[in-house]
């Protein structure tokens, strides 16, 4: 393999290399245990029955098909872009285009549906306040810190993510003690499907749900670039969270299931709650502060994810210029904050969290399919570099994967997801015609000259 040192003009231009593997794991394992397991677990056994934990469990071996990919490419292409900049590679810049509108579209619809998490029962836990309401002020408020700047981000994620950490332990140690006195029934960890709904049906229906859970380790391609050794470390840490990450929420899954009935589960906007409230001891108030924090933590990350992708494509003439405005002291991008926001609170009040949900896993579904694909058609191509190879097989079954999760989504999530997915193909159209015109245009007034 080649390992000449890049050019000095490359390296000049090159992020700084800081991650080591421990950190860039528990970064990864911080994007992944998020908000989704907090307000899922009950749509999720809607969708497969009380064995929550095997569509959990699903998921992960899907989400980890993808990973694969992710990991080659990464270790491949170490630098800032991800999934637009492999599609661009693969398949020229119109699919690039349309995977990173994909990634944007996939952010405002995961805040819109943190924010109708938000307003649940971890909140009606304080105060009983009308969804939209709710919805409006939260976005409002993550718009406002938002504008502020992101210089405070990272320190905020990390104490959120321990929380987030932490609440999902208690859970699985009360639901463990619910078990261990005598109550629940284990026998529901094996009841799989739905009246009507056959067993391998019910478990891919639950896991299109359940591999919201598993989103955000797509992000961590980003920062493969500042990674010190990303073909031994990036691998390792993003298989290592996953997994973690996994066995978390099957864990989770198996004593939310085992310690409260199922229609409780499927009712409550607080799933994990209602395992505090079986077992007692703890106050339903604490670990409704603990979701809440979880939650938002995941709204405002993701919230700042969108609106910067949202300046930045803009600032590439890719959406309208008008997004690429930023406030003169703060210099955050304002006009991206006021859509992404405004986008978000209209979905939020026009969709429920499962159907949200969904629509996001669509349009990742997207990205992911790409990603897969990509992976095969830049293995043709001469290396650069020694990096991590999937074995052969895992591209293609990841992109089989995505193709079997779509089937399972309603018509009315794709009805969503096309018109989102026409959007993008109309801006992709106009952003490919500019780019036309302003090669034309040097050409033109070069033949004048002459």
């Amino acid at each position: 393999m080649n390992r000449t040192p890049p050019p000095a003009a490359d390296r000049s231009s090159a992020l700084r290399q800081t991650l080591t593997t421990t950190l860039l794991y528990f970064f990864i394992l911080g994007d992944i245990l998020g908000a989704g397991v907090y307000v899922l677990v009950g749509q999720v056994a809607a969708e497969s029955g009380p064995a929550v934990w095997l569509p959990l469990a699903a998921a992960l071996c899907l989400a980890l098909l993808t990973a694969a990919s992710y990991a080659e490419l990464a270790t491949r292409y170490p630098r800032a872009g991800g999934a637009s900049h492999y599609a661009t590679l693969a398949y020229g810049p119109f699919v690039g285009f349309l995977a990173g509108f994909c990634m944007l579209a996939a952010g405002v619809v995961s805040v819109a549906a943190l924010a109708r998490g938000f307003a649940g029962d971890y909140l009606a836990e304080f105060v009983s306040l009308p969804v939209a309401l709710v919805a409006c002020v939260f976005l409002a408020a993550l718009a406002l810190l938002n504008l502020r700047g992101i210089s405070e981000a990272p320190r905020a994620n990390a104490v959120a993510t321990v929380i987030e950490v932490g609440g999902l332990v208690l859970v699985i140690g009360l639901g463990g003690w619910v078990l261990a006195r005598g109550d629940g029934d284990l026998g529901r960890l094996v009841d799989v499907g739905t009246p009507g709904t056959g067993s391998a049906a019910a478990v891919l229906s639950g896991a299109v749900l359940a591999y919201y859970s598993f989103v955000g380790f797509e992000t961590s391609v980003n920062v493969a670039e500042e990674t010190r050794d990303p073909r031994r470390s990036y691998p390792r840490a993003l298989f290592g969270a996953l997994v973690t990450a996994g066995l978390v929420y099957v864990l989770v899954g198996c004593v939310a299931a085992a310690a409260v009935p199922t229609h409780q589960l499927v009712n409550s906007s607080g799933p994990l709650l209602e395992v505090v409230r079986e077992a007692g001891g703890v106050p339903p108030r604490v670990f409704s502060v603990v979701a809440l924090v979880a939650v938002a933590n995941g709204a405002l990350l993701t919230g700042i994810m969108s609106s910067r992708l949202t300046f930045g494509m803009a600032r590439d003439g890719l959406l309208p210029g008008a997004l690429a405005r930023v406030l003169p002291v703060r210099r955050t991008p304002w006009a991206a904050i006021a859509a992404t926001t405004a986008l978000s609170l209209l979905l939020a009040l026009t969709g429920g969290v499962a159907s949200l949900a969904a629509t996001l896993v669509l349009l990742l579904l997207v990205v992911f399919f790409v990603v897969n694909t990509a992976a095969l058609v830049l293995r043709r191509r001469p290396a650069e570099r020694d990096h991590f190879r999937a074995p052969a097989l895992v591209p293609g079954l990841g992109a089989v994967s995505c193709v079997v999760l779509a089937t399972q989504v309603d018509g009315e999530v794709w009805l969503r997801g096309l018109v989102v997915l026409a959007v993008g193909l109309v801006l992709g159209a106009v952003a490919a015609l500019r780019r036309r015109v302003g090669h034309a245009e040097p050409m033109r007034d070069a033949s004048r000259e002459r």
